[in-house]
């Protein structure tokens, strides 16, 4: 990476904690999505689920990702963010997506520092996510656990950052018509509710 463009990263990097919600005032519920989704799912409440949209620190910043084992009742073989679903003993969504890292690919809470939070966003399984934004360490050592993690793999954030590599396409679900996102990298595809997260990102960075 040549000289202007790493420190172009660094100031979009700089910048980043002041496109999400602060620590002190986490999202609620609803998602930012749930009209879209009162359409399929109506409006039961839904189960509460945070995710750790990780940001590796270096010189080329990567986002961690995992892919889901194939054999999983939901979501099976599709890319996401470390987390999942809400437990009574978690505080708040900072430790549930912390908890949920260090069970699916080994991340230390020590090496993790949040930023702040994206809005919440449904999913088609009836979860309400609230994304949490941090950074970690380069040197956090991370490792899938294979009874939900069958891959853990990064991708430079600057690849999120042209517009190019983001896709919006249209298609139909049970009779709806959805409109979705998706990234391609290195032979994984990202799409579904990690595509749209990483889109509220982008979009309250001001790239998107």
């Amino acid at each position: 990476m040549d000289m202007a463009r790493e420190s172009a990263i660094e100031d979009v990097l700089s910048a980043l904690p002041a496109a999400l919600r602060p620590l002190s005032d986490p999202p609620a519920a609803p998602g930012w999505n749930h009209a879209q989704m009162a359409e399929l799912l109506g409006d039961a409440p839904r189960r509460r689920a945070a995710v750790l949209i990780g940001l590796r620190e270096g010189v080329q910043p990567r986002l961690v990702f995992t892919v889901r084992t194939a054999h999983l009742q939901s979501h099976a073989g599709q890319v996401a963010f470390p987390g999942g679903r809400s437990d009574p003993e978690d505080a708040d969504a900072v430790a549930t997506a912390l908890r949920e890292s260090e069970e699916e690919v080994g991340l230390a809470r020590d090496e993790v520092t949040p930023l702040g939070f994206l809005d919440c966003f449904e999913t088609i399984s009836g979860y309400c996510v609230t994304p949490v934004v941090a950074r970690i360490s380069e040197a956090a050592v991370l490792y899938p656990t294979p009874a939900e993690v069958a891959e853990v793999f990064e991708v430079p954030f600057a690849f999120f950052l042209e517009p190019a590599n983001l896709r919006r396409y249209v298609m139909d679900y049970r009779g709806h018509r959805r409109a979705m996102v998706e990234f391609v990298h290195g032979g994984h595809r990202i799409w579904g509710a990690t595509a749209a997260m990483l889109l509220n990102l982008l979009e309250r960075m001001g790239y998107a």
